[in-house]
């Protein structure tokens, strides 16, 4: 059917051809080339581009779901990708291109996005700038999915990693190693079960220890274990499955050095500091609660060193004058209703003291100050439970906790060297992390006429992202003070 001449003449895109495909509606097709048909040039018809409707061209505009986000995180992922990117090449070591971009934008996006489940991620990766920066990243629910229960499959990679990153420890860098439980209520996998904390939360835990470097201020390896198991045994394992050879263990009273005599026997350059219970008995033959010092560059600390006997160890004992006065406040107020004078005066000699055990003669400075730093650890674990939100495990069979529990070690490391660039930063010494993430949040970037520009911040949000090496600060021009000269007549 000929399309009348007046249609035809409707003012349209060059390169494109009326064509009639009922009683009077026409489309407007685009001509995207020729064939050859029996030796004469046939053009050939493409795509839909329009209609012609009133006698007025009409462009076929697609819905806004077939566009992908054009207003994206930017500031937030970019600082993390900055501080995060020597662990992208340690991953490339270990697994594929592949696998190693997958683990290390879900590493990111579990900082960025606090309790993010994996369904979420894909999502949270086309809004973030990790797909621009890194495209094409597999983050669907079921490849995620996959991808988990293959990586934990895999967990000599996950070992092998964890030893590489043990490996560059400093022979005289002092390690902490500590534990924390988070709740794990799977039937399907064997690390769930009941802690020694059992009667008192009433759940079953997965317990998960970390190593990390007092020197270096850096998260060093990690290892899952079931909730139910003991911290010796837990230690001894840690230390012997991550090839933890040399340096200063620094641990809590839960770990004993006998539970990791092989590994000290067998490593000569690993060494122990670790707290003993009150009631040891070489505290008593040692007389260790008679202090002899008093501890210089801390306020109101005593303590005591002594060798022990012929053996190859030291012990050092201190008291805190203001934790004593604390620790026997609490003690007082508690035995209001059975107070025992002869049990009061047994553990007055007790209250804010710490004794410790260790295979290196150190000073008493020194000592105290590596156990004094263990709020470093306790640190990292609030916030992988209360800021990352890892206190849960959202996983099921035992191959995706352990790879869950990879991806969260790396975020915890993550997240460890975010709250070290914040600390540099004058403006944010006041300010919380959860404040300063969601500050970086607003840093996103928009799409406009094809390229990417950074949404207009307040001058305080982009004084910060400048601070932070994300913005190049604005040179400010005064404007002159008082009227303009006038200009001097000829």
């Amino acid at each position: 059917m000929a399309v009348p001449e007046e249609v035809r003449k409707v003012e349209r895109p060059k390169n494109t051809v009326v064509v009639q495909y009922g009683d009077g509606k026409y489309a407007v097709k685009q001509r995207v080339g020729c064939k050859n048909v029996g030796g004469r040039r046939v053009p050939v018809d493409g795509p839909t581009v329009g209609h012609i409707t009133g006698m007025r061209y009409v462009p076929v505009v697609p819905d806004t779901s077939e566009d992908g986000p054009e207003l994206k995180d930017w500031a937030n992922v970019v600082l993390c990708d900055t501080l995060f990117k020597d662990v992208l090449d340690d991953l490339r070591k270990f697994y594929s291109p592949r696998e190693s971009l997958q683990i290390y934008c879900m590493a990111i996006l579990r900082v960025c996005r606090p309790g993010i489940k994996d369904n979420e991620l894909k999502s949270a990766y086309d809004e973030s700038f990790l797909s621009e920066m890194y495209p094409g990243v597999g983050l669907s629910k079921n490849t995620v999915c996959s991808e988990l229960n293959s990586i934990g499959k895999a967990y000599g990679r996950i070992i092998a990693f964890m030893r590489d990153r043990v490996s560059r420890v400093c022979r005289d860098h002092h390690l902490l190693i500590d534990g924390t439980l988070k709740s794990d209520e799977s039937d399907v996998n064997s690390l769930s079960d009941y802690s020694r904390k059992v009667l008192t939360k009433g759940a079953r835990d997965i317990s998960v220890l970390y190593a990390y470097d007092l020197n270096d201020d850096e998260i060093i390896c990690s290892t899952a274990y079931p909730g139910n198991m003991q911290d010796d045994r837990a230690m001894e394992d840690f230390i012997e499955i991550n090839d933890i050879t040399r340096g200063l263990i620094v641990a809590d009273k839960g770990f004993t050095e006998p539970s990791a005599r092989k590994a000290f026997m067998k490593n000569p350059d690993l060494h122990y500091l670790l707290p003993l219970k009150r009631n040891a008995k070489v505290i008593a033959e040692y007389r260790m609660y008679s202090f002899s010092g008093l501890l210089k560059g801390y306020d109101g600390i005593t303590y005591r060193k002594e060798k022990e006997g012929g053996s190859a160890k030291w012990l050092y004992s201190y008291r805190d004058a203001s934790k004593a006065a604390s620790e026997e406040r609490v003690y007082l107020e508690t035995h209001k209703g059975s107070y025992d004078p002869d049990d009061h005066g047994g553990r007055a000699g007790e209250f804010g003291t710490i004794v410790f055990e260790s295979d290196v003669d150190m000073g008493p400075a020194a000592v105290y100050k590596a156990y004094a730093d263990r709020w470093l650890i306790e640190t990292i674990f609030r916030f992988y439970k209360d800021v990352n939100d890892f206190d849960e495990t959202r996983e099921h069979d035992d191959y995706s906790v352990m790879a869950s529990e990879f991806v969260n070690f790396l975020s915890s490391v993550l997240t460890n060297r975010l709250l070290k660039r914040f600390s540099v930063i004058e403006a944010l010494e006041d300010v919380t992390y959860g404040k300063t993430m969601k500050l970086l949040a607003r840093g996103k970037k928009i799409k406009i006429d094809g390229r990417w520009k950074l949404r207009r911040l307040s001058v305080y949000e982009a004084d910060i992202l400048a601070d932070l090496g994300l913005l190049n600060r604005p040179v400010s021009v005064k404007n002159p003070v008082g009227r303009p000269r006038k200009r001097a007549q000829a």
